[in-house]
């Protein structure tokens, strides 16, 4: 696995599209398909060619990621800035914790294996689908003493497709972290290298943009 800048960035952009794709679900029950997608298609690219492989191939999959990581590690003003970067961090302190237990990374890996045909029969975003990486975040990564809350609108998040998009697309946040790393990610890297890391996620967002 390649470790270049670009390929710490792009998996750092899947961290931040999953936990900003959560914020925006907690409190309005609603976030862009396409990127909801590229966050659960990730979790199903065991072998990819290259890091942009894993969100799809194409730059305009990972934008949302690309741009938020810009914003919130540039700014932190709004409060979901705030909410989105708690999310990252706790996916980061959570994955170091999983590193830990192969047994339960063979749960998840085998767990989302199986899901393999439903992902093929019903399509990346399929209630089907959603519900059972859900179920598969309760059953491994919810049972560390450490558990993201999530906060939002509390008639929003009680409606049972909701929680189930939080916790899938929590799951497809572990996915990336363990991605980001692999290509040489590290926690200090947040504080010390971040200019470089913004900087370079705004030119992937440019060369991201879709042609009008």
């Amino acid at each position: 696995m390649s470790r270049s800048l670009d390929d710490q960035t792009l998996a750092l952009a899947g961290v931040f599209q999953a936990a900003n794709l959560v914020q925006q679900i907690a409190h309005n029950g609603q976030c862009s398909e396409t990127s909801l997608e590229t966050c659960i298609r990730s979790l199903f690219a065991t072998n990819p060619a290259s890091t942009l492989d894993v969100y799809g191939g194409e730059l305009t999959d990972i934008r949302e990621g690309l741009v938020t990581l810009a914003s919130v590690l540039g700014q932190q003003s709004k409060q979901q800035d705030i909410e989105v970067l708690r999310y990252v961090l706790n996916l980061i302190h959570l994955e170091s914790k999983l590193n830990r237990r192969s047994d339960m990374l063979e749960v998840i890996g085998s767990r989302i294996d199986q899901a393999r045909h439903t992902a093929s029969h019903f399509g990346f975003t399929h209630s089907n689908l959603i519900s059972n990486l859900a179920s598969v975040y309760t059953d491994t990564i919810s049972t560390f003493r450490l558990r993201i809350q999530v906060s939002g609108n509390p008639s929003v998040l009680q409606r049972d497709e909701n929680a189930a998009k939080v916790r899938a697309l929590l799951l497809a946040g572990i996915r990336s972290t363990v991605l980001w790393r692999q290509t040489g990610g590290r926690r200090w890297q947040l504080i010390f290298s971040r200019r470089k890391v913004i900087e370079r996620a705004r030119q992937l967002a440019e060369q991201g943009q879709r042609p009008l």
